[in-house]
Parts: structure tokens; C-alpha cells; sequence
């Protein structure tokens, strides 16, 4: 099958699975998904499936980064904080999408392949960092969508919900036990915070500090992603 031929079908699984936005659609067709995952699954790389990348991390499987994308509403205007860089995958969706995207990666080894893959492809309005995901960027905060891809608990980091625009969205996968998680949408009021829960995961768990060689890594999480499944990195 032709790379095209697989692109389409990806595309194709992704609408049935409830991914309508076009311009999420047009994203995830115009990121060359084949240059984040490594040689040895080369040619799994437009399945619709999570595949292993460095440091016992995933790259997301394509209808979580599109539903959480989509679940984020973005426009051309948004300031967006990504929590969890991993591959760089979904960064990059998500750079076609908003106008300034910020993301924070915890394990250095994967920023720094992250970042050369950014550069590769161009993507000049994406700005990454080495630190501990959990405190955020308050140095560019207020954002308009925040978007974590590793479990927070039972509820969202407060550093993370404070960094958050009045009218602001953040999703987010929450629960502490990993075989009871799901998606949840917050948006940020006026009075508060609303929420919403959207599907069933399973995502490893959000981790506070940073690793410099990637040795940090908890023991004993589960196994990556699908949607009732979850994902380790993105």
C-alpha cells in the first residue's frame, strides 16, 4: 500500500472514530508521522496505533491526538502549553493549529529529538523546554488551551489550572488509578472552573521534576495508549 493510500485510510478511521473538524483532519494529513516514529516501525506508522519511541515512551496513537486536538477547539489566534512533548507528534498537530504553541518536556533526551524534528519540518512557532511540566509556564501564561498528555490525578495540577485564560480550555486525562481514567474538558469561568468528561484512557501518570538522561521514569505504569487504552507520550 502506497503511503497515500495509508494516509486515507488513517484519515477514514479517524472520522468514524468522530474526528470532524477539517482543520484537525488537515493537520494530522500534513504532519509526516513517519518522521517520529523510529525506523524499526516504519511501517506502522500511519496505523491507527500507539508505537514505542526512546526511553519507554509512546507515540500517541493518531485518534487520541486527534480527539484531544479536536476536544481543544483551537483557533489561529491561541496562545496553547502542551504538557508531555515526547515524540513531538502531537506539538506539532497542534503548531498547525494555534498561533503560538509552548510545550514542556520532563525528559531532556526526548526535547532534544523532539526539537531537531521541529526544526526539520519548520515549525517556527513552537517553543520547547526542559522542566517540570506540572508548574507549567508562568512566564508565558495566561494561555488560551492547555492540552496534558500524562494522567493528573483526580484533579488538574493547580499550577497548571491558574495558568489558564478566563474562557480558557484545558484537556486533560485525569485519575489516579490508571484503569479509571478519562478525559476531561475544564474550562475556566468567570465564578470557576466547569468540567466535563469526554472518554475512557489509560495514560502514565503526570510526574512532577525533571530527568536529564531519562532515568527517572516510573516503574510499574501501564502499558500505552488507546482510548480505554492510553498513551505514554505524545
Amino acid at each position: 500500500m502506497t503511503l497515500e493510500a495509508r494516509k486515507i485510510r488513517l484519515l477514514m478511521t479517524l472520522r468514524r472514530a468522530g474526528v470532524t473538524d477539517a482543520r484537525v483532519l488537515g493537520a494530522i494529513e500534513r504532519i509526516p508521522r513517519e518522521l517520529f516514529v523510529p525506523d524499526a516501525f516504519q511501517d506502522q506508522a500511519w496505523e491507527d496505533t500507539a508505537l514505542p519511541i526512546d526511553l519507554g515512551q509512546t507515540i500517541s496513537q493518531p485518534v487520541i491526538v486527534a480527539l484531544m486536538t479536536q476536544a481543544l477547539e483551537l483557533d489561529e489566534r491561541m496562545a496553547v502549553l502542551e504538557v508531555g512533548t515526547g515524540s513531538g507528534y502531537q506539538a506539532a498537530v497542534l503548531s498547525r493549529l494555534c498561533r503560538r504553541l509552548y510545550t514542556v518536556e520532563r525528559l531532556k533526551p526526548l526535547l532534544a529529538e523532539a526539537e531537531r524534528r521541529f526544526q526539520a519540518l519548520r515549525l517556527h512557532n513552537i517553543t520547547a523546554r526542559h522542566g517540570d511540566g506540572m508548574r507549567g509556564w508562568p512566564e508565558q501564561a495566561p494561555f488560551e488551551r492547555i492540552l496534558v498528555t500524562a494522567a493528573g490525578g483526580d484533579e488538574p495540577p493547580k499550577d497548571l489550572t491558574e495558568q489558564l485564560r478566563v474562557g480558557g480550555l484545558m484537556v486533560i486525562p485525569l485519575g489516579g488509578d490508571y484503569r479509571n481514567q478519562r478525559v476531561v474538558r475544564i474550562r475556566r469561568t468567570a465564578s470557576g472552573f466547569d468540567r466535563e468528561e469526554l472518554w475512557p484512557v489509560r495514560f502514565v501518570p503526570l510526574l512532577p521534576g525533571t530527568s536529564s538522561d531519562g532515568s527517572a521514569n516510573q516503574p510499574g505504569s501501564p502499558d500505552p495508549a488507546r482510548p480505554d487504552g492510553g498513551t505514554a507520550a505524545s
